[in-house]
Order: structure tokens, then C-alpha cells, then sequence
């Protein structure tokens, strides 16, 4: 019977992840031992922890020769290592596809390398195991597979299926989960639900992804999340409040609002400007309905409520209603300028009334207030 050995490595001084996402618990670079009759290792980890990583694979490989490198995804946090590994290695073949090989070459220019092309649906015996490719597309690089192992009936998921932070932190699985997909994989929905259909027909029991945990026992829930993510559906039916705010007036006009949806929906108030943003842009597909509230700001909108509307355009928003608050003193046109940003997604719902500021809330806001309240909380 197969065993598979995590030869990973943790990250805990890590503060960004891709030089833009907050990770305040850290990071897992995981990289898998799967020991039968034959022995194969899947992936390698990021080239900062070259030394720590070759130790935890020798370590857990014993006297036994390591007869594959399976390579998945050539992201640099996960083949850094293949030219040590290379070295070190020799006789190893390592097993990757032609899109694989090709960054290699890229990545590790004049390095031969004893490799093996596998195709899509290839198997590879290790003894009473076999692990089976799966070729995963824009999940999200083109290279990317998944590695299906039949004895313990594991998913080697690559990036898919991973979360922010290290695997033994103390925190739930969902919200870092769900930040890192739509953050990372957000954009490439229709790929995302290609893969979750080639793999439909396997029994699934464990899942191994590149980063956080491993998953385990009941995955059902999982899965849904990841369908319903990658289906731009909505995952919360309530009210997401996203704004900012310069001199607290445009807040003035948010608050009214939480009054008058409180108790009556589920509904979250971000401040834009104070929140990390992948925090943010992960909300915006959590809810059913968003309120952008904002001010006009040398002809546009306030430059992080702009940041956050071309992140999440840049990941496919869609099937929502959305509702705007703006406000100028002299020539308010910030809600066009949302308008108009959001105009080229699928499937939104503006809610006609807007509320439109001039410089400090007045009756008439109030008035349009009650009217957006009663909206978000009829459809």
C-alpha cells in the first residue's frame, strides 16, 4: 500500500504572498513523498527553503531511491527547486507535460533534463498504486495538472483547493480559503468548472493541494464551495456596503443605511480604505448585493474604491445587484463613473435609485436612502 509523506516547508515570516496578498499566518509551499513499490515525488517548493526541503526529502525517502519528480505547475513558489532537485537526482525522471517541459526549459535555460511527457489521462504504475494526470488548464496557469492516486483515492490538486496561510495555523478553513481562490483563481471560473467535471467521476477522499492543509473525511462541502465560487455564484444572500469616506459624510449616508437594513438582511460595512483588499474583493463574491459608496476624486472616484472595482472586474463579477452612494461637492458623477466600469460584466442588477450627495447628506438623501434600503431588501 502506497504512503504519502508531506515534505513540505512553512513559511511564518512571510508578510506578502505574490508581493500583494497579506498573509498573516504565514504560507505552506507542500510538496508530497508517495512511497510504494516505485517512489515519486510530487512537486518541489519555493527556492528560499532549497536546504530545509531537500533535508525533509531525504529524511522521509529513507534508503529508497526516488524513481519520479511529478512536476504540476511551474509557478516559481513550487519549481524552484527542480534544478537542485535535478542535480541531486539524476537518474530521477522527471513526469510533466509538454506545456511543463517548455518552462523548464524557460525557467532553467541550457539545464538538460531527464524528463518523461505524459498526455492527458496518462496512468503511472508505482507498484500496487497508480497515479493517474489529469490536465487541469488555467487553473490557473496552462500548464497546470492534477495527480490522481488510487490506492488511498488522493487528489493532488496543485494550486486548486488551497488556502492562505500555514497548514498547522489555528484557523478555519473557509474565509482564507475563499480569499486565496478569488484572489489568485477568481478570474478563470469557466476552467475552474471545466476541472471540477473531469474529476466528477472519481472518488475523491483526500485532496492535496500545493498550499495549506490537506482536506480529508467529508469533502462535500468543499466542492460546493468551489462550484459555487467558480460559478460567480452568490455564496451569501444579504448585502455587502464597500465604501470610503474622506470627511465622513459619504459614512454619514452608509450608516443610515446599515440602520435600515439591520435586522431585516445579513449585510457587512467595509471601509475600503482600512481593509485589506483581497479581503474586500473576496466579499464582493461573497454577497448577493453590493453597495459601492464613494466620492468624486479629481474627476473619477477615490483611487482604492477605483483599485477595488478593477480587481473585481478583473475577476469576472457578475449575477449580482448592485446599488450606489456618491458624493461631490461641486460636480458629483462618481456613480457613472462605478456605472460605467461595471456596464462590461455579466448579469448585474443596478438598482435604479441612487443616492447622489452634495457635499453633506440631506432630506432628500434620507428619502433616497429608504428607497435603496427597501430595494436591497426586496430583491
Amino acid at each position: 500500500m502506497s504512503r504519502i509523506i508531506n515534505v513540505g516547508v512553512s513559511d511564518t515570516k512571510i508578510d506578502l504572498f505574490e508581493g500583494q496578498y497579506s498573509v498573516p499566518n504565514g504560507m505552506t509551499y507542500n510538496s508530497y513523498l508517495v512511497t510504494d513499490d516505485k517512489t515519486a515525488l510530487i512537486d518541489t517548493v519555493d527556492g528560499n527553503f532549497k536546504k530545509e526541503w531537500l533535508a525533509n526529502v531525504n529524511a522521509a525517502r529513507g534508503n529508497k531511491a526516488i524513481d519520479y519528480l511529478i512536476v504540476q505547475h511551474m509557478e516559481p513558489d513550487h519549481s524552484a527547486c527542480i534544478k537542485l532537485f535535478a542535480e541531486t537526482f539524476p537518474s530521477t525522471v522527471i513526469v510533466a507535460n509538454s506545456k511543463t517541459i517548455q518552462m523548464m526549459k524557460q525557467y532553467f535555460r541550457g539545464f538538460e533534463f531527464n524528463t518523461k511527457e505524459v498526455k492527458d489521462g496518462e496512468e503511472l504504475c508505482l507498484g500496487e498504486t497508480t497515479l493517474k494526470f489529469f490536465f487541469t488548464p488555467m487553473v490557473h496557469w496552462p500548464e497546470v495538472m492534477m495527480t490522481y492516486e488510487t490506492a488511498t483515492k488522493s487528489l493532488f490538486s496543485a494550486d486548486a483547493f488551497g488556502k492562505f496561510g500555514t497548514s498547522d495555523c489555528d484557523e478555519p478553513w473557509l474565509d482564507e480559503a475563499r480569499r486565496y481562490y478569488i484572489g489568485i483563481v477568481g478570474k478563470y471560473g469557466a476552467q475552474v468548472q471545466a476541472a471540477l467535471k473531469k474529476l466528477s467521476a472519481l472518488e475523491i477522499k483526500n485532496v492535496y493541494s500545493l498550499h495549506g492543509p490537506a482536506l480529508t473525511g467529508d469533502l462535500s462541502e468543499i466542492l460546493n464551495k468551489y462550484n459555487v465560487w467558480s460559478s460567480y455564484l452568490p455564496e451569501t444572500d444579504g448585502v455587502l456596503i464597500a465604501y470610503t469616506s474622506i470627511y465622513g459624510n459619504t459614512l454619514d449616508a452608509v450608516l443610515e443605511l446599515a440602520k435600515r437594513l439591520k435586522g431585516k438582511t445579513d449585510f457587512k460595512v467595509v471601509d475600503v480604505a482600512r481593509t485589506d483588499w483581497a479581503e474586500t474583493v473576496a466579499d464582493c463574491f461573497k454577497y448577493s448585493k453590493i453597495v459601492f459608496a464613494t466620492t468624486t476624486y479629481n474627476g473619477t472616484i477615490f483611487p482604492c474604491m477605483n483599485s477595488l472595482i478593477n480587481a473585481i472586474v478583473e475577476r469576472n463579477f457578475q449575477n449580482r445587484t448592485v446599488g450606489f452612494i456618491e458624493n461631490g461637492s461641486w460636480a458629483p458623477m462618481a456613480a457613472k463613473v462605478m456605472k460605467d466600469k461595471l456596464s462590461s460584466q455579466k448579469n448585474l442588477t443596478f438598482i435604479e435609485q441612487e443616492v447622489k450627495i452634495v457635499s453633506s447628506l440631506s432630506e432628500e438623501n434620507l428619502s433616497q436612502i429608504d428607497v435603496l434600503a427597501q430595494s436591497l431588501l426586496s430583491k
